[in-house]
């Protein structure tokens, strides 16, 4: 974590005008570092997409598991140039390439480039080759150069990182806008000319980075894409008002007990998604609040790290499935605040959300931010696409194939709707 998370845009630039130690891979790119870079290591690849990476040892398949619908077939063929690097920070959360330093980066420059650069950060708490798969490979086969973040923390613990409750998170805005800035500096120093267009794009956590992105550091951006996108919203939902009342239901419901099923609905979990509860419950409902309750409420169980797992309701003190975040202090609201959206988007934005998505809940996570958007008079700049059967990830697939579409056709198309909206004289398209 830096001495200071909440950096801004000009702190960032300065940041990386600084010397790069750089490792030249031989390919005649000499002194392609990367501005503000604490290492960087060359390489020059016969294909940057997953399937020349992955035999080559420049990409970790482990970070996209889960990610992708079984028989995906993704493009390749794409040669060029890989940079992996990180930037300086004293969190140590993530171990890729035995470096155990954080805010590790890769960049992926095209031999054959069409101006254009797409960046995005993982979703969840994964590392920074998550969206290879599902985002790199397919904008890297369109020509653009690729750059991705593992966000300046990843794992199980990114809330040990930072000295106030919300820096975790706030460093992850800092960290994407950070590594903007340098892979557009790097793409000059290869190609001999900026990006014309600057692309956002994410799913997950990911997805609530772009829309903060275009908030917060709109200059940076020529528009954005977010995919089953969090929303924190200072007085609205967020995983902390989402997920109690389903760890709390969930297990009723699945007893039979009477009126838990309505609960589920009124949470927000849609209807026809009831086979994917199960699933949540075990693999993410209760990991995900714990995480993201110690973030923003360290408090809350007091010297306890994260809780404890499946507590039961009515535990009692300290237990993550009675939290109720209307009553916390409102030193708590503050730091939700810190963290949260406000729909004020200054460059077009394209949103897709899966109806039967169950970590983020449509109702209370699309719906409700294409309401902030327009609420703060930037709908001209926001397109919304409910995607029917789509799930949180497209690997859910696999298990559930006959109930879950995979979205990321749905994903590219809002990519390319994108580019021809702020590449066609500023038309919004579909």
């Amino acid at each position: 974590m830096v001495s200071r998370t909440a950096l801004l845009v000009p702190v960032l630039l300065a940041s990386t005008l600084s010397p790069a130690a750089v490792a030249d891979a031989g390919c005649g790119e000499r002194g392609l570092g990367v501005p503000g870079a604490e290492r960087s290591v060359v390489a020059c690849l016969p294909d940057l997409t997953t399937a020349g990476t992955v035999p080559s040892g420049h990409t970790d398949p482990a970070d996209w598991a889960g990610l992708v619908a079984p028989g995906a077939v993704n493009p390749s063929g794409v040669p060029g140039i890989q940079i992996d690097g990180y930037f300086p920070d004293t969190s140590a959360t993530n171990p890729t390439h035995g470096w155990n330093h954080d805010a590790q980066f890769v960049i992926r420059l095209p031999e054959r480039w069409n101006g254009g650069l797409v960046v995005s950060g993982p979703p969840g708490v994964r590392e920074q080759y998550a969206n290879d798969r599902i985002i790199g490979d397919h904008v890297l086969a369109r020509g653009y150069a690729f750059a991705a973040t593992d966000k300046g923390n990843t794992g199980p613990a990114i809330y040990q990182d930072g000295r106030r409750p919300g820096d975790a998170i706030q460093e992850w805005h800092t960290r994407l806008a950070q590594l903007t800035i340098a892979a557009k500096q790097v793409a000059a120093r290869r190609y001999g000319r900026a990006p014309r267009h600057t692309y956002a794009a994410g799913l997950s956590a990911g997805g609530y980075l772009v829309r903060a992105q275009l908030e917060r550091y709109p200059r940076l951006y020529t528009g954005g894409v977010d995919w089953n996108a969090l929303t924190f919203a200072s007085k609205g939902p967020s995983l902390l008002t989402t997920l109690p009342p389903a760890l709390r239901a969930y297990p009723r419901y699945k007893a039979g007990r009477p009126g838990a099923h309505e609960e589920m609905l009124a949470a927000g979990y849609p209807a026809g998604s009831e086979p994917l509860w199960d699933y949540h419950h075990k693999n993410q409902w209760d990991f995900f609040q714990r995480v993201i309750r110690e973030e923003l409420d360290p408090s809350y169980d007091g010297a306890a790290q994260a809780g404890t797992p499946f507590c039961a309701e009515g535990t009692g003190s300290g237990c993550d499935t009675d939290y109720r975040l209307r009553s916390r202090p409102k030193a708590v609201r503050k730091a939700v605040e810190r963290v949260s959206l406000t729909g004020r988007i200054g460059r077009p934005l394209i949103s897709i959300q899966g109806t039967l998505d169950v970590l983020t809940p449509i109702s209370r996570n699309g719906d409700v931010y294409d309401e902030m958007v327009r609420g703060a008079g930037r709908g001209a700049l926001h397109r919304y696409h409910r995607v029917p059967g789509g799930s949180h990830t497209d690997g859910l697939a696999a298990a559930f194939p006959t109930l879950v579409r995979p979205m990321q056709s749905d994903f590219l198309n809002a990519f390319d709707r994108l580019a021809a909206w702020t590449q066609g004289g500023g038309r919004a398209v579909g």
